[in-house]
């Protein structure tokens, strides 16, 4: 009868770690989860963030301005467009207006 108490009572400290460690591990899991939860957060937040700076930044005013100011760019007036026209002969002609 001794044995078998000495026994049982082995069982139960064993099994009272392992409730401990599962219990370690679940805390531990859980805390991993809400942080990952927390930096998908932060991430969604700054990709709004991004996006909105992206569409700011696209905006046809900023572009023709930026376009004027760095690339020299004009608008295309009559005195400096060229019309291509294809005739019968096999040269295009180039016809200035």
């Amino acid at each position: 009868m001794m044995r078998l108490n000495i026994v049982l009572l082995l069982a139960v400290l064993a099994s009272a770690l392992y409730l401990v460690r599962v219990q370690y591990d679940s805390r531990r899991l859980y805390t991993e989860i809400e942080r990952a939860q927390s930096e998908a957060r932060r991430l969604d937040t700054e990709r709004e963030r991004l996006m909105a700076d992206k569409r700011g930044q696209a905006t046809p005013l900023r572009v023709e301005r930026l376009a004027k100011e760095q690339l020299q760019m004009r608008p295309p007036s009559p005195a400096i467009t060229q019309y291509v026209t294809q005739g019968a002969a096999s040269a295009p002609e180039v016809a200035r207006k």
